[in-house]
């Protein structure tokens, strides 16, 4: 009879070479367990990249420096900058796992995805962000973050309705110079502040016209339809790419250039608290405008003819802010190795301005270091939609007031003009289907 099976000398053979593989120890990667300077992946943000241009680029260099980030997934609907992005991730981590989409839509389908960073054309800013609430995401949005109001107060309530985090990319609310010079007036040191400045000399979105048309790239080169987005429809220039577009209306805003970052900076330093209106005095093309808040501070709109590099009074570099008050002034912008101060005893303070703001706001003075903390903490940011809606709201209206050429008033709680209905008009920008909100 053919014998089946095995004996017993051989099973017992058998057990002992599997015990004995089962005594060997089992080697898990340190990074897998947290350990060695790793974050484990169950405390990992895992992140997608949406719009990966020269700002887009920047951020995904300061964010992939980050231990617990771990980016996934980059979207462009220029396959160049896709591919360069994807390469900068693999390299980042050391393998090819970064995955590409030309379509938004696309990146926020998946479900493993935390949070994105937006830095696509400012026409994408509002709508890209409200998609990416929708879908569950966290979103760091690169500014100027709306184009219209209505676009800023949808953020506003789509991040409310939803309870996602949101951080607009006005950096410079986390950097410790700025941070003195706010705090220097929020807190009292320089008195009641009645005058604060805005650098708000960069100048974009003023052309009305079109470039004449181009033949479009291949579809998968460079999606034209998607690189507009809600945007009225025009024909492809090769020159609205790579910052091109700053100069068209319907692609961009003007004040808010820089007036996003360093309106933001100035109204961080004034209590806002009791304050519901706000009065545009135009002072011609190109001119500096003044503007009073409701509490009695002047707001100054500081512009310039002429290059936007040009010595200025208030502050020697670019993106400032500056403070006035009965006990002296304080400013920042950027390129300063400390904040000016209209007498050295006020710098002495600095450390202990920094620390009492540190120890009061438990924030970290690095932008991205705040909204991944506020992801996993789920605290609203230090550039909240609020903080964005308010100051974009002030950018969007000064424009109005330069487009009509004459004196606005603006109700910062309802968000509309006062007494003027062509202003209100003005307030809103019809969008392409289907990219409405």
């Amino acid at each position: 009879m053919k014998r089946t099976g095995k004996t017993r000398r051989e099973f017992l053979a058998t057990a002992s070479r599997a015990g004995a593989l089962l005594a060997l120890p089992t080697f898990i990667p340190a990074s897998a367990l947290g350990r060695g300077g790793f974050v484990a992946p169950s405390e990992r943000i895992v992140m997608g990249a949406i719009g990966i241009g020269g700002r887009g680029t920047h951020d995904l260099g300061w964010m992939t420096g980050e231990p617990d980030v771990r980016f996934v997934a980059v979207c462009d609907v220029n396959k160049s900058q896709r591919d360069r992005a994807k390469k900068i991730v693999d390299d980042k981590y050391g393998n090819s796992d970064c995955a590409t989409y030309r379509d938004l839509r696309e990146l926020l389908a998946r479900t493993d995805i935390d949070a994105v960073v937006i830095a696509t054309g400012d026409r994408w800013h509002s709508l890209a962000t409200i998609l990416a609430m929708r879908a569950g995401k966290d979103v760091y949005c690169e500014k100027p973050s709306c184009l219209t109001m209505a676009q800023g107060r949808a953020v506003v309530e789509t991040a409310r309705t939803l309870g996602r985090v949101y951080q607009t990319g006005a950096q410079r609310l986390s950097e410790p110079n700025h941070v003195f010079a706010i705090e220097m007036a929020r807190s009292g040191r320089l008195g009641p502040i009645h005058t604060a400045y805005a650098d708000c000399r960069f100048r974009g979105g003023s052309r009305l016209d079109w470039l004449p048309a181009e033949p479009e790239p291949p579809k998968e080169e460079l999606d034209w339809d998607l690189w507009l987005g809600p945007c009225a429809w025009r024909p492809y220039n090769k020159s609205y790419q790579h910052s091109g577009w700053y100069n068209f209306h319907d692609l961009a805003t003007d004040i808010a250039m820089w007036g996003a970052h360093t309106v933001a900076q100035a109204l961080a330093g004034l209590d806002m608290t009791n304050v519901s209106t706000i009065e545009f005095e135009f002072g011609g093309p190109d001119a500096t405008m003044n503007t009073r808040l409701s509490n009695g501070v002047k707001l100054v709109l500081y512009r310039c003819p002429g290059s936007v590099w040009q010595p200025c009074e208030f502050w020697h570099g670019s993106c400032g802010e500056r403070f006035d008050g009965p006990e002296g002034w304080a400013s920042a912008a950027d390129g300063y190795s400390k904040p000016d101060v209209s007498a050295p005893a006020l710098f002495d303070q600095y450390k202990k301005v920094l620390a009492e703001y540190e120890g009061r706001t438990q924030r970290a003075l690095n932008h991205a270091r705040d909204f991944f903390n506020c992801v996993k903490s789920r605290r609203t940011t230090v550039a909240n939609p609020e903080v964005m809606f308010r100051s974009m709201s002030i950018c969007l209206a000064a424009d109005i007031c330069e487009q009509l050429q004459r004196n606005l008033k603006f109700d910062l709680l309802k968000g509309e003009f006062i007494g003027d209905a062509e202003a209100s008009r003005m307030a809103n920008r019809a969008t392409r289907e289907p990219w409405t909100i």
